[in-house]
């Protein structure tokens, strides 16, 4: 059975659950004129990044050692994931036409040199929104021939009648050839319905094995959270899972709530048993790894 507790939790609640965080997670957020520089570049263009949507607490040293992840396709996502503060809703914003083109001159501008390409699911387009990562990929590559692209996708399924199929969708941006092509399973496959809502683990997993089956020089990469649950065991089988359908990289980080409305933490790991996971991972064969309480995804991605 799942073991996640209903979110019945109160303000006073929430309150104490943040000032009462270990203290290896009460990080800095990095140097105010890095994170500041960013932000007016973003703003300006009305353009995203989940380093700020997130409030990310390693985006101020991403941003000194010229990186940042984008968030492509607006900020309402048509799935409703527990553990994700990103905007929910049955209708997402427009895309705008213009965004390839400012997406790549804040780029260009911050003299970035290594981007991640990530975006809300967009369930409601015809191909997932695979394409659209291709024209912002397409239009970097003109300004900033030196960036290198890593992408983190969706799972691109739809399951609607007439649609792009969802391996035909990761072919589209596998043809692109980015840095790295990154895909989260987020948890471990007991919690995947709680966590995930409208996800699945095999489709998941069939993602990162489709990468390598049409494209085996591009590495592949997944990320789980941990603190919903999971025991030490189930993690394990995770990562062979991984490893099982040739994936190369693995972040592993902590789970923190982000408000009421999202699932509440049943455990923080501690430093120690992050790296203890981190030296499984590297024995189990990920060339890349990194595992600690405030990892994310893009953590260190330029590496």
């Amino acid at each position: 059975m799942n073991q996640i507790k209903p979110l019945n939790s109160t303000k006073t609640d929430l309150r104490r659950e943040v000032t009462k965080l270990p203290s290896w997670l009460k990080a800095t957020i990095g140097k105010a004129s890095d994170i500041s520089t960013v932000q007016k570049i973003i703003k300006k263009r009305e353009i995203h990044t989940i380093c700020e949507e997130g409030r990310c607490p390693n985006r101020g040293e991403c941003y000194a050692n010229k990186t940042a992840t984008f968030l492509l396709m607006g900020q309402v996502c048509t799935r409703a994931c527990a553990f994700c503060q990103v905007d929910k809703g049955k209708a997402p914003m427009i895309l705008d036409p213009e965004e390839p083109r400012k997406v790549a001159e804040a780029i260009s501008l911050l003299g970035l040199h290594y981007v991640v390409l990530t975006s809300v699911a967009r369930d409601d387009l015809a191909d997932g929104g695979a394409a659209w990562f291709v024209k912002v990929m397409d239009a970097i590559r003109q300004t900033s021939p030196q960036t290198e692209i890593e992408v983190l996708t969706p799972d691109f399924w739809s399951g609607k009648a007439g649609s792009v199929s969802q391996k035909a969708r990761v072919a589209t941006v596998v043809a692109a050839k980015p840095a790295c092509y990154n895909h989260n399973l987020e948890t471990v496959p007991r919690l995947q319905a709680p966590v995930r809502r409208g996800a699945k683990y095999d489709r998941s997993l069939n993602v990162l094995r489709w990468v390598k089956e049409l494209d085996s020089t591009i590495p592949t990469k997944s990320g789980l959270m941990l603190g919903l649950g999971e025991t030490e065991a189930e993690i394990i089988n995770t990562m062979k899972d991984l490893r099982q359908i040739n994936c190369d990289r693995l972040t592993i980080g902590q789970y923190m709530r982000p408000s009421l409305e999202h699932l509440p933490v049943q455990k923080y790991w501690t430093p120690e048993e992050f790296i203890c996971l981190g030296d499984i991972a590297r024995s189990l064969g990920f060339s890349h790894v990194r595992s600690g309480p405030l990892v994310r995804s893009s953590y260190h991605a330029g590496e």
